[in-house]
């Protein structure tokens, strides 16, 4: 089993360095090659009686900061303060995206599990994503995102609605693969702890692949 690359860790929690292409948690087809299961089998080996549970997860492709709490009531405090931490991401998107602003729709997902925006409040969940290009040519730009909600594949259809898709996100309309995974990584993350309330920051460093901006 690959060591995990651990960022932080105390006596309550536990903020791994997702790699890309590994899932946060069990699938039916995949039940084991998870970050939760070798998460969980880190813990059990300092102690067989330590428990770990996951508090939010990344997409498959996603690489970055993925937080677990180390018991229960820890977890239920963090996923009820989760929408109001800053969560901030990096993506690698195709065009030349100039500027910063802030996207917002309502996000529905289809029975191909497809997520998609719609203006209508009655149909879709309310997505709001901040952006801000940090580098670009004029084939590519590197983005700073910060997210004030967290649905699923948010960040990936708000870019491809702005007409930027994410390098490597064919599933929303992305064109290139130059970097054989998804451009996009969890960076940073920033959360009052719910029980000490210590301000803590987590930070992962970009992928060396991200960081050369190629034209």
């Amino acid at each position: 089993m690959k060591k995990l690359d651990i960022i932080y860790e105390d006596k309550e929690l536990l903020v791994v360095n997702k790699p890309t292409k590994k899932l946060t948690i069990a699938t039916e087809k995949n039940k084991y090659n998870t970050l939760y299961h070798e998460a969980r089998e880190y813990v059990k080996k300092q102690n067989p009686k330590n428990k770990i549970f996951i508090v939010h997860r990344l997409d498959e492709q996603t690489s970055g900061i993925v937080l677990f709490a180390k018991n229960e009531k820890l977890k239920y405090l963090l996923q009820k303060n989760w929408q109001k931490y800053d969560r901030e991401y990096i993506a690698l998107v195709e065009g030349k995206l100039i500027g910063k602003g802030t996207v917002k729709s309502y996000l529905k997902e289809s029975k191909t599990l497809q997520v998609y925006s719609t203006n209508d409040s009655k149909l879709g969940k309310l997505a709001i994503t901040n952006y801000e290009s940090i580098q670009s040519n004029k084939n590519y730009s590197l983005v700073k995102i910060n997210i004030e909600t967290g649905r699923k594949n948010q960040i990936r259809v708000h870019l491809s609605d702005l007409g930027h898709p994410i390098v490597g996100d064919k599933k929303y309309n992305a064109k290139t693969n130059i970097l054989n995974r998804l451009g996009l990584h969890a960076n940073k993350l920033e959360i009052i702890h719910p029980l000490t309330k210590k301000k803590l920051i987590f930070e992962a460093k970009l992928p060396k692949v991200m960081t050369n901006l190629k034209g």
